[in-house]
């Protein structure tokens, strides 16, 4: 496929103020904002991109590990431009992600045209995941990242990289201890882009992944020590998708026996309300007693182990 960079000689100088851009209308009348951190410039991302490509170009064959959110894509769209034929991708599907994530995730592959490899891994096969260690991350990505190694060396590409980022250094992450252990290559990190320079950068690329929402694995809505099943997972995804159709796309439901949490932005919470009966019968549907929803709003990893600082 052609490049999509567009031509940034008029605009390079530009601030962007990501808080705007990235206020986008959803259903139900409300408005959904994914946050950043402070004001960046087109100039600086430009510079990282730059770095980036460089990165890539010394490279002989990469295999992107791909998962369909903003990193990932953005990573594979600039190594395909950058390698060619010399960049492939795979993803994993399985229990972990929902359904209609899967099916957004294909479609835009189709759509793009994008080199990808699908293949299936049941995170519940992992030794020791079901039990959902605080080491949970570590078990899965150690295994997912090794099983992309195996099939990289059968297909000739054997360099495996990922879309860790500079902002994800701020969160409680234990895989990523998984993917030094396996020497899995992090160019957006190498480079400094951050979470806000990646979906600045997306944009220009006319990525549809520009403003898409985190989307981490349907086991983190589960606290650490509690039995992850299949049918756990499904109900977490199901739960998830009733937000989704009242235009809540920025949620997450956390799991606690036959309670469910649910977190969404603040500001969204009065609308949130309108639908308050509908929300409640739906999930009770699901199995669960109790329907609460958190004053504290979404957070990512708000089931993490409280970090100490010093």
């Amino acid at each position: 496929m052609p490049p999509l960079l567009l031509n940034f000689k008029y605009i390079c100088r530009c601030k962007v103020t990501l808080t705007a851009i990235y206020s986008i209308d959803r259903i139900g009348g409300g408005r959904e904002h994914l946050y950043m951190d402070k004001e960046i410039t087109i100039e600086q991302a430009n510079i990282k991109e730059a770095q980036l490509i460089k990165r890539l170009e010394s490279f002989n064959k990469v295999l992107v590990a791909f998962s369909g959110g903003v990193d990932s894509t953005y990573l594979l769209a600039v190594a395909q431009e950058t390698l060619g034929n010399n960049c492939r991708a795979i993803f994993a599907r399985g229990p972990m992600i929902s359904a209609q994530e899967e099916k957004e995730v294909l479609e835009m592959v189709q759509q793009l045209d994008l080199p990808v490899e699908v293949m299936d891994l049941d995170i519940l096969d992992i030794k020791g995941f079901r039990e959902n260690p605080p080491n949970r991350c570590y078990l899965c990505k150690k295994e997912l990242f090794q099983t992309f190694l195996d099939y990289g060396k059968r297909a000739d590409f054997p360099i495996l990289i990922e879309g860790t980022n500079a902002s994800d250094t701020k969160d409680y992450r234990p895989g990523r201890t998984a993917l030094h252990e396996l020497r899995v290559i992090s160019p957006l990190l190498e480079v400094g882009l951050t979470k806000a320079e990646i979906r600045l950068l997306s944009r220009s690329r006319n990525l549809p992944t520009w403003n898409k929402p985190s989307m981490a694995c349907l086991a983190s809505r589960i606290p650490f020590g509690e039995t992850i099943t299949a049918e756990l997972l499904k109900r977490v995804a199901n739960a998830e998708a009733i937000l989704h159709l009242k235009g809540f796309i920025e949620c997450r439901v956390r799991v606690h026996k036959d309670i469910a949490r649910i977190e969404i932005p603040i500001e969204n919470m009065p609308i949130f309300l309108q639908h308050r009966e509908e929300v409640i019968d739906s999930m009770l549907r699901l199995g669960f007693r109790y329907i609460s929803l958190d004053l504290m709003g979404l957070r990512s990893g708000s089931l993490n182990p409280i970090q100490q600082e010093g």
